[in-house]
């Protein structure tokens, strides 16, 4: 298997390859448009290079997944852009990027198969040739541009393969950006096992409701979301339960709160729990397929291939789908336990220190969110003349302060325990669905106030 849609045209001919809306699209059928569209965008991106790669912008809509294939085809490599990005940022993150060329957001239409003269192509290999440049979440700084290779895209496929296995009748629905590794990796995967990707419709609101609607009448088997588009399914109303077409449902990007998971396995949703990062191509460890949601998988066991240790506090990675030789230090905070699993503990950026003692944000919030009338928390630092810092939560619910006091007093040490509080409608959510804990620290910081201790 390669990442050629030409190949998967030739071995798989009439398996469905797309799905967008009522359209289902074959191998054969995307095979026919790729050729036209590689012949159209040919004479323009001829000379691009990993230097001066073919800009796109990220819209997951049927033009620009054309495209972006059309262009994997070519060998011409891809920075991809977020489409949610400003003008302003655009246009800065173009500046220091000198693309070879810039592919209009909305050049070019969908096509039917066989419309367009077709053009002489032949995949390049497989190798350490950049496919893809992403942009880090940049959740903690401005965002890095990483470079991708195709071999990466590969062997990070294959390891995923090794713990999902394929079934003939799989569907993975993009439900998360392609600009972003996360979606990115559901269209490379679902192209090296020939297998189908089911597409929202253009600038459809996926909401709760929608999502369940789409994973019922499209008959996803695949999913690939973050803790906040699970809590909502959970939250739907009428009450969501998995169809039983839906075998998988992996869960990363942010730490699952042990009582989400919780609901999760009492609902009987087949949820998964994953690690991965850009520089490693998406999934780094993952929980066994077929085992039941719970907090003790932390993350999962490490994918076939991939290495992980702990320095110091800090998660290092190692494997074929990793960016740059050797190991790579992620920022993240963790843990392996007895069983090899990985339990994230958040940003090494992101910890407290208060009174010499470190806290970690994302063990504080899973605790919180345990109480009952917390819908969401994010904890941050405050600076402190006597501490150097302490503790502060931004909450979400109906919980009030002497409720979640008297918890925090029954389930933290004394110096993981929150001594500022501020009440907010909403969390702050970055571009993937992670809470931005420095947005959501600004909104609190007016209405912050002492959490007094039970």
């Amino acid at each position: 298997m390669s990442l050629s849609v030409l190949g998967a045209a030739r071995e798989q001919s009439d398996r469905v390859a797309l799905v967008f809306g009522e359209t289902a699209l074959t191998h054969r059928d995307v095979g026919s448009i790729v050729r036209a569209r590689a012949a159209e965008l040919a004479p323009s991106v001829a000379g691009a290079s990993e230097e001066h790669p073919v800009a796109l912008v990220g819209r997951s809509n049927r033009s620009t997944i054309e495209t972006l294939l059309a262009l994997f085809e070519l060998g011409a490599p891809v920075l991809l852009v977020h489409p949610r990005l400003t003008e302003q940022e655009k246009t800065a993150l173009l500046s220091g990027a000198r693309p070879h060329t810039v592919i209009a957001p909305n050049d070019g239409h969908a096509r039917a198969p066989g419309s367009m003269p077709s053009h002489d192509i032949a995949a390049p290999p497989d190798d350490d040739r950049c496919l893809v440049i992403l942009h880090t979440s940049g959740t903690t700084g401005t965002p890095r541009a990483v470079s991708l290779s195709r071999a990466a895209f590969v062997a990070s496929a294959r390891a995923s393969e090794n713990n999902l296995g394929w079934q003939d009748e799989d569907r993975w629905l993009l439900c998360l950006p392609i600009a972003h590794i996360g979606g990115l990796s559901i269209l490379t995967r679902c192209l090296l096992g020939r297998r189908t990707v089911v597409v929202p419709r253009e600038n459809q609101r996926l909401d709760a409701a929608a999502l369940a609607a789409i994973v019922r009448e499209t008959r996803v088997t695949l999913l690939s979301i973050v803790p906040t588009q699970l809590a909502w399914l959970l939250d739907v109303v009428p009450r969501w339960t998995p169809p039983p077409h839906l075998r998988a449902v992996l869960v990363g990007g942010a730490a699952a709160a042990p009582s989400l998971l919780e609901r999760a396995r009492e609902r009987g949703v087949p949820v998964l729990t994953t690690y991965g990062l850009t520089e490693a191509c998406s999934q780094v460890a993952t929980q066994t397929y077929g085992t039941t949601p719970g907090a003790e998988h932390g993350s999962g066991r490490p994918l076939r291939g991939m290495e992980l240790r702990i320095d110091a506090g800090q998660i290092l990675v190692r494997g074929p789908s990793v960016a740059g030789d050797g190991w790579l230090a992620t920022g993240d905070a963790g843990h392996l336990d007895d069983e090899c699993r990985l339990h994230v503990h958040g940003r090494l950026d992101d910890r407290i220190v208060t009174g010499g003692e470190n806290v970690h944000p994302n063990e504080v919030e899973a605790v919180l969110e345990r109480c009952p009338g917390v819908d969401g928390a994010c904890v941050f630092g405050l600076e402190d003349d006597t501490w150097g810092q302490i503790v502060a939560v931004a909450v979400v619910g109906s919980v009030t302060d002497d409720a979640l006091a008297e918890h925090c007093a029954r389930c933290l040490a004394p110096h993981r325990r929150p001594r500022r509080i501020a009440h907010l409608d909403v969390l702050s959510l970055n571009r993937t669905g992670k809470v931005d804990r420095a947005k959501t620290r600004e909104l609190a910081s007016s209405g912050l106030r002492p959490l007094r201790a039970s």
